[in-house]
């Protein structure tokens, strides 16, 4: 029962996450980098302080808990900063392939390495016993995300070039999918920057890696703003921040994204808590966590009629990616 509860916050997460690039469309006469820049704020600093905040035991500060393990701390925000590359790229990867076909790439990339890459920093078998069930998970995961790939490439093929820009206006296969695969591998690094971070002991359990994860973001913010200030000068969009006619709704529509962003990575650490700690489930969140994210995010895809036109062929296919995926979720529980 606890590992259904910890899935379900999980799920519940994901949604979140998923549904964050639907205020995009709500923001107005703003260049990309300023829209990036300032859900930013909100996604990589706000809301991860107000999360962290809660790991704070009583008597003890933020601050000091940070600065009790230095060396953690430090690891934590550069893997975020190389997280932050893949952050970039990966809104990028929206823009070139849309929300359904950018995210199943670049997550299920992401998914394997941030699966994978902190196992073997500890030391895991990956050919035996537990290793080897959580590599077999991956596998299922990666099945599933090529799938839906498979019908991206169909989908790409079939539609007429003004349906496909209809649907997404600066569609660019080769390049997006270069871009996302890109932005997979360097998000991976945000789990490494979570196993890397500092836990807090003392502080209730859902809430020890809270500390770790705003850690992480504030890395990738840094990466982020130099980019966005850069694409700034360059575009020579400054005035975006003092357009008065669209500035109140338009931080309400980027608080809005970087409040759902976040709440992914809120939902795995209260979510996790739920897991034994040396169980399959436990090492293999990350994936769920991404897995959901391609199947909510294909969801929305379907909703923003991005899929529309496409065979019934093409649509099976995509069906079947996400059976997968689903089944990727449960994998682990059926290994006990």
């Amino acid at each position: 029962m606890e590992n259904l509860l910890g899935l379900l916050i999980i799920a519940a997460g994901s949604f979140g996450q998923s549904s964050s690039y639907v205020p995009v469309n709500k923001v107005r006469q703003w260049s990309w980098e300023s829209f990036w820049l300032v859900q930013g704020i909100f996604a990589w600093l706000v809301f991860p302080f107000a999360g962290a905040m809660l790991a704070v035991p009583e008597g003890s500060t933020l601050w000091r808990i940070i600065a009790s393990e230095p060396a953690s701390s430090w690891s934590a925000i550069c893997f975020g900063a190389l997280w932050g590359v893949g952050g970039l790229t990966f809104g990028l990867s929206m823009r070139y392939l849309g929300i359904a076909m950018g995210q199943s790439v670049s997550l299920g990339t992401c998914a394997a390495f941030g699966t994978l890459f902190p196992a073997i920093a500890s030391g895991t078998d990956l050919f035996s016993g537990a290793g080897l069930a959580l590599l077999g998970g991956v596998c299922i995961t990666m099945a599933g995300i090529a799938v839906i790939g498979y019908a991206g490439s169909l989908r790409s093929k079939e539609l007429s070039g003004e349906e496909r820009n209809r649907a997404v206006k600066e569609f660019a296969l080769t390049k997006g999918l270069a871009v996302a695969l890109l932005a997979g591998v360097m998000s991976a690094c945000f789990a490494l920057g979570l196993d890397a971070g500092p836990v807090v002991e003392d502080s209730p359990e859902l809430f020890r890696t809270l500390p770790a994860t705003f850690l992480v973001t504030v890395g990738g913010f840094f990466t982020n703003a130099a980019y966005c200030l850069f694409q700034n000068f360059r575009h020579r969009s400054f005035p975006d921040y003092a357009n008065v006619r669209v500035l109140p709704v338009n931080i309400l529509f980027c608080a809005l994204a970087g409040f759902l962003w976040y709440t992914q990575f809120f939902g795995l650490g209260i979510g996790t808590g739920f897991f034994d700690s040396t169980s399959v489930l436990y090492a293999f969140s990350w994936c769920i966590l991404m897995s959901l994210n391609v199947v909510f995010s294909n969801v929305w895809g379907l909703v923003l009629k991005e899929w529309k036109g496409v065979s019934a062929r093409t649509a099976s296919v995509l069906v079947a990616g996400l059976a997968i995926l689903v089944f990727s979720l449960v994998f682990p529980n059926l290994l006990k």
